[in-house]
């Protein structure tokens, strides 16, 4: 992340999801710079869009972008937007940035994944506490949990950085009142997050599970 130099106003915002970006790439995501379009890959999807430094990083050590590309961050002439574009960058599902998108995406995705009749595949999506105010996601949360999606798993970074606060139970109750289950680890600790995406996984393969949801507590606001 240190070559990326520039005017980036989101710096907390990529830093907050670091190691929830690392553990899903190098632990648990089934997808690689070979599989990019296999249809029966993993799909992720960077919701939080608007500080994706930690995730250009994580695409370069893992071989989907070379490293080169990093330097150049910002620029006019880079891949490497300050919001991703699934055009330019290899291995990214969505372009996002604008808050809200990438859950309804989301729960498109592992819908349509399930129609084909392909259950393997399992979906994340990547959002920030902030823009889970957006009325958008209260609509994807009510319908993923009306249908049991069981191949999608929401990763809620909490940095305390809501405009409205999300009151007694926290984030997870207003996915639990839908039918998700929930986990809240720290976002810091990599075997706690790896912890709960395995438990995740697991009820999502028995069948016992709808949709997921993982808080990954951070802190500093971004």
């Amino acid at each position: 992340m240190t070559l990326m130099t520039g005017d980036e106003k989101h710096g907390p915002s990529a830093t907050s999801t670091l190691d929830v970006l690392w553990v899903l790439y190098d632990q648990v995501l089934r997808v690689s710079p070979g599989t990019v379009d296999d249809p029966g890959r993993d799909r992720f999807l960077l919701s939080k869009g608007h500080g994706p430094a930690a995730y250009y990083a994580v695409l370069a050590a893992k071989g989907f972008i070379p490293q080169s590309w990093l330097a150049d961050f910002g620029s006019a002439s880079s891949r490497l937007g300050y919001h991703p574009d699934r055009n330019l960058i290899p291995g990214v599902e969505i372009a996002s940035g604008s808050l809200g998108h990438g859950l309804p995406l989301g729960v498109g995705l592992a819908h349509g994944l399930l129609a084909q009749g392909l259950s393997a595949p399992r979906v994340y999506v990547l959002v920030g506490d902030a823009e889970l105010d957006e009325g958008s996601n209260s609509e994807a949360i009510v319908y993923a949990g009306a249908v049991g999606l069981p191949n999608l798993t929401v990763v809620a970074v909490d940095n305390q950085s809501s405009s409205y606060g999300w009151g007694p139970g926290g984030i997870e109750a207003h996915f639990t009142v839908s039918g998700w289950s929930s986990v809240r680890v720290s976002g810091r600790d990599q075997a706690a997050l790896a912890s709960a995406f395995r438990l995740t996984s697991a009820g999502a393969d028995s069948g016992s599970a709808g949709p997921q949801l993982v808080v990954a507590t951070v802190e500093g606001k971004g």
